[in-house]
């Protein structure tokens, strides 16, 4: 899949997802990362998703949850 090995942002893994039609929105943004990461599993076992692309989502998403955490108890 060209053009998806430079995910950085959590809007590049929306973006990454919404190639597949999968939108992702429940309302709190930590759910939402957390959903985002369970699709994004799902991809990649159904083998749609090349093995650097999930990794590289899955650790911008492993970093989005831990600042959302530490913003969440910050607060």
């Amino acid at each position: 899949m060209p053009g998806t090995t430079n995910l950085r942002t959590l809007y590049d893994v929306q973006q990454l997802l919404k190639r597949f039609n999968v939108f992702v929105y429940v309302g709190k943004r930590l759910w939402d990362i957390e959903l985002m990461a369970l699709e994004l599993d799902n991809l990649y076992q159904a083998r749609v998703l090349e093995r650097d692309v999930y990794l590289q989502a899955k650790l911008v998403l492993k970093k989005e949850h831990r600042e959302e955490e530490k913003y969440q108890q910050e607060r």
